[in-house]
């Protein structure tokens, strides 16, 4: 049984990988035998990244680019199949956050939301499907949010793009799953990461979550990276469109 987890030799490209959840994620999938590429828009970071696995005597490679701009997308992703092999595992996790009133949300800060979160999905998934298609089989497993369903003061764009992804996650699967892909989502609850931090800092916030999350705290970003192993394993081989809450039970209670 256990085999159907494993991910030997598969490559697998992470966005957003050389720091919190997408590091997390990427070092979960290598553990399980997955060849990591990580992904950051800053070469220095994307290098001590592969460095520390490296140190760990795991191979590993950078495709450093910006999933904003959809030319440099596609020729990281081109090149990773060129010179690294085919990317059977894509996880589209780079995203930002920025919080203030909605009243106030500023205008070039709502376009930065929406091209990150939403447009660097749809370019870096597209870009890898066009492969994989080729293949007849891939896993692209998009990082959603408890704000793809619920919403907070202070995010309203943010939950928007969250909403999208969730929703697109659902579009991809409708136009590929008949070529061999699977593509599913993760939605976070609350996790201590650096984009958290201030939150995790506010002990009046971090007393709301733990009484609003069943569970009563933090989540642990370790704490994601089984369903992110579960759903880029041969185990998840019939599930499709879904998205796996990893919460705390936030999003199933009031």
């Amino acid at each position: 049984m256990s085999d159907r987890f494993k991910l030997n030799g598969k490559i697998a490209l992470v966005t957003g990988s050389s720091q919190g959840i997408g590091h997390a994620l990427i070092s979960g999938l290598a553990e399980e035998g997955a060849i990591p590429v990580v992904n950051a828009r800053s070469t220095d970071h994307a290098k001590a990244a592969v460095k520390a696995f490296e140190d760990k005597g795991i191979k590993a490679y950078s495709a450093v680019f910006d999933v904003t701009d959809k030319s440099a997308v596609e020729a990281g992703v081109n090149q990773t199949e060129a010179e690294v092999g085919p990317i059977e595992i894509l996880i589209n996790n780079a995203g930002i956050q920025y919080r203030t009133p909605l009243e106030d949300y500023p205008e070039e800060q709502w376009h930065r939301l929406l091209e990150t979160n939403i447009s660097g999905v749809f370019f870096t998934g597209q870009a890898v499907a066009r492969h994989m298609i080729k293949r007849g089989r891939g896993k692209i497993i998009n990082i959603c949010s408890v704000q793809s369903e619920l919403a907070r003061p202070g995010i309203a764009p943010y939950t928007a793009t969250k909403g999208a992804v969730r929703n697109l996650t659902r579009g991809m699967c409708t136009d590929w799953a008949k070529y061999g892909l699977q593509i599913n989502g993760i939605a976070p609850g609350y996790f201590k990461t650096p984009l958290n931090q201030a939150l995790v800092d506010n002990p009046e916030f971090s007393a709301w979550l733990e009484k609003r999350t069943p569970a009563g705290r933090w989540g642990d970003v370790d704490e994601l990276v089984g369903a992110a192993v579960f759903l880029a394993s041969p185990a998840s081989s019939f599930i499709n469109g879904h998205v796996l809450a990893v919460d705390g039970g936030i999003t199933v209670s009031v």
